[in-house]
């Protein structure tokens, strides 16, 4: 059976939300579908798995991935890909997608490093997608990251994405605050930076909150409400590039489920869903 990456809004299937879901069902109306990192549902028995099961029957499933360091000097944990291979087919998940990034070489990081700008890494980075792809037997989704310090760059920040999905024949996650926050810290026009993505690449978009350190310094958080002008840039982002489903992302400071919900249909609204 073929699954399609759903339609419509969704957030982020986080534990400390599962209480709320199963005390007010009604709000899985308002729900288009979940998005989940496999590596916190893998093999998860017990009361939670049992939970998740109970949702991932409920609603559709996206996978975004945060460990196999697409970036990284070291080689692919196939194994894990496997398990990952196994998860999606158990669960019926269209869709898996990573970030444009590295986190580990002999050990985990913890953290989502940035790739050199450079021809090198282009060729390094889609030659790992492409066993990535290999391994789950479909297509993926690479994530345009947040980055705060350029490295050994060669080309632009746009210039890396398109040539590492080009390359790889591979499609796109954007993240429209990504690219907001990229925009302020170094300084480039974030609507010319939508306007170069090949629409017909982009499986489904990401928008969160961020901090201001300072008037030229965003942090990508995850921790707090969307602001104005990101949801100014996805509804430009939805004239330029039509429809696409929209992951409202809410990693820490969550606010109560009805407030999550109100922000999630202010998304629809900008994303003309």
């Amino acid at each position: 059976m073929t699954v399609e990456t759903p339609r419509g809004a969704g957030i982020g299937l986080r534990r400390g939300l599962f209480k709320a879901l199963h005390d007010d069902p009604s709000a899985l109306d308002r729900v288009d579908f979940f998005e989940v990192a496999p590596e916190n549902w893998i093999g998860l028995g017990g009361r939670l798995g049992k939970s998740f099961a109970r949702f991932a029957e409920q609603k559709p499933i996206l996978a975004h991935g945060l460990s196999l360091s697409l970036g990284g000097p070291g080689a692919l944990d196939t194994g894990f890909l496997q398990e990952v291979k196994h998860f999606l087919r158990d669960h019926q998940i269209a869709t898996y997608s990573e970030h444009l990034s590295w986190c580990a070489d002999d050990a985990h990081l913890y953290d989502l490093l940035p790739i050199p700008f450079t021809t090198d890494a282009v060729h390094h980075v889609a030659a790992r997608i492409r066993q990535t792809q290999d391994v789950i037997g479909a297509r993926i989704a690479v994530e345009n990251a947040s980055f705060y310090t350029p490295l050994a760059a060669e080309m632009s920040e746009l210039e890396f994405l398109l040539a590492v999905v080009r390359e790889a024949d591979c499609d796109i996650l954007l993240d429209v605050n990504n690219i907001y926050v990229n925009s302020i810290n170094h300084r480039y026009d974030a609507r010319q930076f939508v306007d170069a993505i090949p629409g017909e690449r982009v499986r489904y978009l990401h928008i969160a909150g961020h901090y201001v350190e300072a008037p030229d310094l965003i942090v990508d958080t995850h921790g707090a409400a969307v602001v104005d002008p990101v949801f100014d840039l996805l509804s430009y982002t939805r004239e330029r590039l039509g429809e696409k489903p929209v992951l409202l992302e809410r990693d820490f400071n969550l606010p109560p489920l009805p407030e999550l919900l109100a922000e999630l249909d202010r998304v629809r609204r900008h994303a003309g869903l």
